[in-house]
């Protein structure tokens, strides 16, 4: 890699990517449709060039990808807009593909999946989502596939479990921290003592750049999990004790939400979500950890002290 592109670099894992091209001395192109946010998160970084754009526009969309060799997709969209991910990604390769891009890595979700029929899901788990949020991961991830089978680009797919720490505040996890800090009710979505597993967003960066530097890794999907599973009231009493303070917490069912989902249109997506909660998808990263060796994964414990300490500044 000699000229990478972060697309909605402005994003929880965008922010994640950025330090480790940083660090390696990478030149990168950060992309985003708002110049203040992105000066704001990247304008101290040495090699980062700033580059709004609108990636829904294909002229943008070019100029954002013209003298790039490898764009890491890493594009977030609020639930109700979901049904854009195929539509970027379209735009996204077209403009790859205009100006010659070699590679392309797409930052994904458990979504594909569908319920799990393993108690740990491997990249050779069947992709039969039953959701419309994850038919729409399927398909943009398809795309991305496809066009390295055609040879349009060399592509590969990360696949994250539920992620929190720094700038991941659209989560599920992050306004829990927010509710501890301020010595309110937390909301968790779904049943109570239900296993889950959860990445801290700056380890996903330094595993996404070696993937995307390593051409053998292409072709094909990863999976990257979080230090292992844990109960669902174990890791929000964990951030409660970790500020002094007992836990508080309500959960929220399909009914409840279906109710709120009336006046708030993010709410009313939730509810086929519901089976991420009860059927939880438990990542099998071994194929990446063979192909990597060791790999930093922050305890669950480490991961809410630093959290914390960085929604404290």
């Amino acid at each position: 890699m000699q000229n990478v592109a972060i697309f909605g670099a402005a994003g929880a894992i965008g922010t994640a990517v950025a330090p480790e091209l940083e660090r390696r001395g990478v030149p990168f192109r950060v992309v985003g449709r708002s110049r203040q946010k992105l000066e704001q998160a990247f304008g101290k970084f040495k090699h980062a060039e700033i580059f709004p754009a609108d990636l829904s526009e294909p002229r943008s969309a070019g100029g954002a990808a013209r003298g790039i060799d490898t764009i890491i997709y890493t594009v977030g969209l609020p639930y109700p807009s979901f049904h854009l991910h195929p539509v970027l990604m379209r735009a996204t390769l077209e403009a790859a593909a205009a100006m010659k891009v070699q590679r392309l890595v797409l930052i994904s979700s458990v979504y594909a999946y569908g319920v799990p029929r393993t108690s740990r899901v491997a990249e050779t788990h069947s992709r039969e989502p039953g959701t419309r949020k994850g038919k729409y991961r399927k398909e943009q991830e398809d795309l991305v596939l496809e066009a390295h089978k055609k040879g349009t680009l060399q592509g590969l797919i990360v696949r994250l479990p539920d992620f929190y720490g720094p700038n991941a505040d659209i989560g599920l996890a992050n306004p829990i921290f927010r509710a501890a800090l301020a010595g309110k009710t937390a909301n968790w979505i779904g049943p109570e003592n239900a296993k889950h597993e959860f990445v801290y967003v700056p380890d996903t960066g330094p595993v996404i750049v070696e993937l995307a530097s390593r051409d053998d890794c292409y072709g094909e999907a990863w999976n990257f999990g979080g230090p292992g599973e844990i109960n669902s009231m174990d890791f929000i009493t964990r951030i409660y004790r970790a500020v002094g303070r007992a836990p508080k917490y309500r959960t929220v069912g399909a009914g409840l939400l279906k109710i709120m989902g009336w006046f708030n249109p993010l709410y009313r997506e939730l509810p086929e979500m519901l089976y991420l909660q009860e059927t939880p998808v438990i990542l099998d990263d071994s194929k990446l950890i063979k192909k990597l060796g060791t790999v930093l994964k922050t305890s669950y414990d480490e991961g809410i002290k630093q959290t914390l300490a960085w929604m404290k500044t």
